[in-house]
């Protein structure tokens, strides 16, 4: 396909979104049954879960891909970071309930998200996923980065298909700087490439890989030759120019997957700290995409919150100064038009026990004009999620210290999920999009919405090349939001 004919096709998939939605919603009004799909059993402990919807090849139910650990998060920050009593375990189960396979990782690979997370594509074309995580060919030596690769793994049998070198950090550097890893990909003239990304805070060192893991582009991001803003806890993906290749976003930077190269960098001349959360926001009157960007305190100057276009230019701005930890965008209003929330916290705590935030305000805005919006209920914990499938969000509360309540967008509460939650999207077969929600106590459960009737706008929601690459992206840092946008 050609670029022409691509984004010819990508602006109407976007502007049927929008007008199908219109014509189509109302009539989807039916109460919302929150009921288990299907229940997993893990058998041990879960002190920190995150997982990826698979394709388990033709004639194969819907599968999924986790990996877990009775230990909670493990963070490379010297005030977070703590000694593992247990080992990181990979599993593929379906949404039947069955387990197909698991792993014991091993004492070398250290649990943790910014350690060891774990994507899903399928690379070679041949309609079953690869697993894609960090693994440690010396397991003696757990920090050990000289040693750590990028592992492929066949997603229906488990079995090692190839590993290549990770790439590696800049030296000196602090532990907060060297152990932050992501996995990324989407989508070039139609063929599939995966990133593998080192780097936060700082220097970025970004390997991008073909079919048979072959090698396209090395490329080494130093902001501080460079200017503009480091890194980010989310890598959204969106072709945001619509030439055929996806985008990536490396903090508020936006690089082409054709080839890494830059395409433009938000604010570079008066922003270089750390922004938290950057999530693309469609507006399908515009047939359009926008740029949210939470950022925390890592320099003394403002603003923290900030919308800007497909360029990279600022459009509006709020809140001077303070740590905004996290935020979203999702489709709250009465036709399903977009909000967006920042959230400021005080203090962040994270220790064998778990994690908490202290002092959390939040902020909610109309994305495209920048006017406050008060909801009239509390979000922070919240993660989007169209259970209905009307084209409307509602909320889980299952993230952080979430306690898996579901709310409608009035913040009325329609059930409760019984735990945190991994995978938000529309992967389990079934009309809506379901929730993956997981227990202390090691058991799994699916949840739906039993009276779910997808609209042709949800349909055309779930087939779209963004819905598409961003979904494969929830067992990849703070990547739970990107759906939202759409």
């Amino acid at each position: 396909m050609n670029a022409g004919m691509y984004r010819s096709n990508r602006s109407g998939l976007l502007l049927f979104i929008a007008f199908a939605w219109l014509g189509y919603s109302r009539a989807w009004t039916a109460s919302i049954d929150l009921a288990v799909l299907s229940e997993i059993d893990l058998r041990q402990p879960i002190g920190q879960f995150r997982a990826v919807p698979v394709n388990a090849g033709a004639g194969q139910p819907p599968a999924v891909a986790a990996l877990y650990g009775a230990d909670a998060e493990i963070d490379p920050y010297i005030g977070m970071f703590f000694f593992p009593k247990s080992t990181l375990h990979l599993a593929v189960f379906d949404v039947a309930g069955r387990i197909r396979w698991q792993r014991d990782l091993g004492a070398g690979v250290v649990p943790g998200i910014w350690f060891c997370p774990v994507y899903a594509t399928d690379l070679d074309q041949d309609g079953v996923d690869e697993l894609y995580f960090v693994n440690n060919k010396d397991p003696e030596h757990p920090l050990d980065y000289r040693r750590y690769v990028l592992e492929q793994v066949d997603a229906a049998t488990g079995r090692t298909l190839a590993q290549r070198p990770w790439p590696q950090p800049q030296e000196p550097a602090s532990m907060s700087h060297s152990y932050r890893h992501f996995i990324a990909g989407g989508q070039v003239d139609g063929k599939a490439v995966v990133v593998a990304i080192q780097g936060t805070y700082g220097i970025h060192t970004l390997h991008a890989y073909g079919a048979g893991l072959k090698p396209l582009w090395q490329v080494t991001l130093d902001p501080g030759k460079a200017g503009g803003a480091v890194g980010s806890h989310v890598t959204p993906v969106v072709d945001i120019n619509r030439d055929g290749a996806d985008d990536l976003f490396v903090g508020e930077r936006c690089l082409s997957l054709r080839d890494g190269k830059e395409l433009f960098c938000c604010d570079r001349q008066s922003w270089t700290g750390h922004s938290d959360i950057i999530q693309p926001v469609l507006n399908r009157a515009q047939d359009r995409w926008y740029i949210w960007t939470c950022r925390e305190s890592f320099e003394n100057r403002g603003p923290r919150l900030a919308m800007f276009d497909d360029t990279g230019r600022l459009c509006w701005s709020a809140v001077e100064a303070g740590h905004m930890d996290t935020g979203w965008a999702a489709r709250l209003g009465p036709g399903g038009e977009p909000v967006v929330l920042g959230v400021k916290v005080g203090q962040k705590v994270r220790t064998a026990g778990g994690e908490r935030r202290t002092g959390v305000v939040e902020y909610t805005f109309e994305p495209f004009s920048g006017k406050p919006v008060e909801l009239g209920f509390k979000v922070y914990t919240t993660i989007p999620v169209d259970l209905n499938g009307d084209g409307i969000h509602e909320l889980v509360k299952g993230y952080f210290e979430g306690d898996g309540t579901v709310l409608d967008r009035h913040g009325q509460v329609l059930g409760n999920t019984g735990g945190l939650s991994a995978i938000h999207s529309h992967f389990a077969g079934k009309p809506g999009e379901q929730i993956l929600s997981y227990r202390r106590d090691g058991k799994l459960r699916i949840w739906h919405d039993r009276n779910a009737v997808d609209t042709p706008a949800a349909k055309a929601r779930y087939e779209s090349p963004f819905y598409r690459a961003n979904q494969k992206l929830s067992g990849v840092g703070y990547n739970l939001f990107n759906l939202g946008g759409i």
